[in-house]
Formats: structure tokens, sequence, C-alpha cells
């Protein structure tokens, strides 16, 4: 019998950190592939590294190729650690393509991280697979209410929590100095001079401290890309401070887990880091200086009592999270995933699975389908679009391109930035 195979299509680090983890939560016998999506975002070497998760098979791929990708139709388990728009897409184009199988991989898929913003939005772009994974109970309650509202199946909820909480439990240690780390975002807060004043700030807290060590944990090397776009890179704004950096002020890299295991005080203004340290129970704070706002991500964070702004922390606060809030967003379960795992068994059980089928179709939402299937390169059928009659790369670069032109300066920057600049480093590697 050939071994059992859970496939895992991600666009950047941060979705393959959360679709590998969810695929060792789930099934950690089986051997792991990695299918990454050529984006802006596809992940180096050095950042899968980071994750600490390494698959046992590697492809670069688009969505158009994996539509009629025998591999993939043949793998056990799919998790599509991907955004609503692709994972629609795949949904749509892959449900289509593997209608009338005997067999077909079980479909999960989820969020990366807290759903603070868009709720609906990015939910009913993940409606028809198998598995939709709520990160909380507060989650799921939203999740199976908007599904049953809708006619989608709210069965396909199931309750876990984000897979890559865990580690070791929170001890103080007299061997290392009193650590306080704080968790870098790519866009949050946004701006160079924003993203300037927290890094004088934690310098700040730094000389206001010496005993302490500050690590700023890094997400990228300049240049590398994650989820979101870093404009204005830590590494390089630390040579625009006014003073220079104290010697306990550094920038670090590696894997977060590392990184909490030596940590005293876990800061940040809305990272998914501050859950992992919560779970750890480790002290956490929300940062409170640039605003507690919904463009921020930190408003999710009112009620768990660790709201704090450098001030606070100048003076010695060390908060810790409210036990009812906590619970209410599954950090402490012991085995948060055995509901997951016995859906999965009990889908791979039946004698045939039903056919794949998105909330969003042709009949139902046809103009809103068809433009999500072509920013992934198919057509309304599903199927991978026909080639651009010119007959060369440079001229489906060129289409791509005026396209974009016509819908306005976002719209191109967009595409230049997820599409032409991707296919320019295929060439480049050719």
């Amino acid at each position: 019998m050939p071994p059992r195979r859970i496939a895992v299509v991600a666009d950047s680090d941060t979705r393959w950190k959360w679709g590998a983890s969810v695929a060792r939560q789930i099934a950690p016998e089986y051997a792991l592939d990695a299918l990454f999506l050529r984006t802006r975002a596809t992940p180096t070497e050095r950042q899968l590294a980071e994750t600490g998760i390494t698959p046992d098979t590697r492809r670069d791929v688009t969505v158009a190729e994996l539509v009629d990708d025998e591999e993939l139709a043949a793998a056990d388990l799919l998790v599509l650690a991907t955004a609503g728009g692709t994972t629609l897409a795949l949904t749509h184009g892959l449900g289509l393509a593997w209608e009338g199988r005997e067999r077909r991989p079980v479909t999960v898929t989820g969020y990366v991280g807290v759903v603070y913003e868009k709720m609906v939005d990015g939910l009913l772009t993940r409606a028809g697979t198998d598995l939709v994974l709520a990160n909380s109970a507060y989650d799921a309650d939203r999740f199976r209410e908007t599904f049953a509202s809708v006619g989608v199946d709210p069965g396909s909820v199931v309750e876990c929590a984000l897979p890559f909480l865990g580690g070791q439990p929170y001890a103080p240690s007299a061997e290392r100095p009193f650590t306080l780390t704080f968790a870098v975002q790519p866009s949050v807060p946004k701006g160079r001079v924003s993203r300037l004043r927290l890094l004088e700030r934690a310098a700040a807290h730094a000389r206001r401290h010496p005993d302490r060590l500050v690590l700023m944990k890094l997400r990228s090397l300049p240049g590398e890309h994650t989820t979101h776009v870093e404009a204005d890179p830590y590494q390089l704004l630390i040579e625009r401070m006014t003073e220079p950096a104290p010697d306990n002020l550094r920038l670090v890299y590696g894997n977060m887990g590392e990184v909490l295991d030596r940590t005293d005080l876990l800061v940040t203004v809305s990272s998914t880091a501050a859950l992992e340290s919560m779970h750890r129970g480790i002290p956490t704070a929300i940062l409170s200086d640039f605003g507690i706002r919904e463009a921020h991500g930190n408003h999710y964070f009112v009620h768990s009592g660790c709201l704090a702004s450098w001030d606070d922390l100048d003076a010695g606060a060390a908060p810790r999270v409210d036990p009812d809030w906590a619970a209410r967003q599954g950090i402490g379960r012991s085995d948060p995933y055995a509901a997951a795992r016995a859906r999965v068994a009990a889908l791979a059980a039946a004698d045939r699975l039903p056919a794949l089928r998105p909330y969003y179709s042709p009949q139902r939402a046809g103009a809103y389908l068809a433009g999500i299937l072509e920013r992934n390169g198919l057509d309304e059928k599903g199927r991978p679009q026909a080639p651009v009659a010119s007959g060369s790369a440079g001229g489906a670069v060129r289409t791509v391109i005026r396209r974009a032109a016509r819908s306005g300066a976002k719209s191109l920057y967009r595409v230049g930035r997820e599409r032409v600049a991707p296919t320019l480093r295929r060439w480049g590697q050719t």
C-alpha cells in the first residue's frame, strides 16, 4: 500500500507554517508534500527553515497547473493554506476536474491567525471544502451562524485552535537576562514614521533597563516577501535612529517557538505570536501606543487584559491574559485537533465523497467568481486559460499589464507585484 500523503498548497511562509502545522496535527505520520504557488511571497529556503517544518517533497506551481495535477488528485488529504480568493478558485477548479472520480483528497482550509476583519468575505470564499477550521469557539460560532444563514452546511466548520500553539510552559530563569521580545509585523504599524517611532521606543526601553535584553523578532530579510508587504523593514530603519542602538537591543531571526523559549515578556501590536505567548503563560503586552484600532487588529485583544503602552512597560508592567478570554480563543486546550482528526477519518472511510461545491457559483455570483478565476489563471469553467494568441510568454505578460492598466494604477501595481515579477524571476532561473 502506498504511503499516506498530505498535500499543502501555500502562497507564503506564514501560510505554509499554518498549513504544514495543521497537517502535522491531523496526520503526523503522513508524508508531507509542499506545493508553493508562484507569487511575490513564495517562501525562500531561509523562510522555510524558520518555520521548523521541512516537507518531504516540494514543487513551485500555479493554480492553473494544479487543476489537472494527478499527483495532487492522488493525495489523501489536501490543505489549502491560501488567501480566500485563491481558495475559492482552487475549490471551484478542482471540484470540476475531480467530478466523477471514485476518490479524491479530503479538503481542509481555515485561517492563519485571528479573524479580525472581513470575516464574511473570507469565510464564503472558503465554503465548499470538506472542513473549514475555526481557531476558537468564538470563531466556530460565528462561522456556523454565517454558513447556516446563507445555506452552507454549518457542519463543515470544525473547532480547533491555531496549530502552532505549544512549546514549553513559561518559567523565569536566572541563567539569562530578563528578555523582552517584540514580535514584528510587516505592515503594522504602517509607514516609516510610525515604524521608526516604535523602534525608538524599544531602544528607549532598553536604555532605561540596561539589565534587560530587548529583541526585535524579525519576519524577513530586506527584499524577502511575506503575506503582507513590508515597505519599511527595521533592519534599515535602525540606521535612521536619532541615537545609536544600545547594546542590549538586538534584531533577531529564527523560529518563533525557539525565541519564545527565552522570552520573559512578549510585546506586539497584534501578531499571532501573542497567542503563542499566552498559550505558554508568558506575560504578553498588546501595544496601545498607536491606538486600539480595527486597522491594526489589536481591537481583537480588547478583552484579553493585556493592553499596555511602552510607558506601562517602562514602569514594569507584565500583563497576564484573562483566563476566560483565553479559553474562548482556544488557548490552553490539550488536544484541540481531536475533532478534526475524527472528521477526516470519517470522510476518508466513506465510499464516495460528495463533489466540492463552493458557495460562489456561476449561477449565484457569476461576475464575482469570474474575476477571481481570471486572476488565478482559470476561465469561467474552472479550466486553465488558453494561451495568448501571440504565442510568447512576453505577449502574455504584456496582455496582463494592459488589462491592469485599464483598471487603474492600484491594479497595475498589484499585477506587477504578484504576477509579472514572479514570471520574470522564473525566466531568470531557466
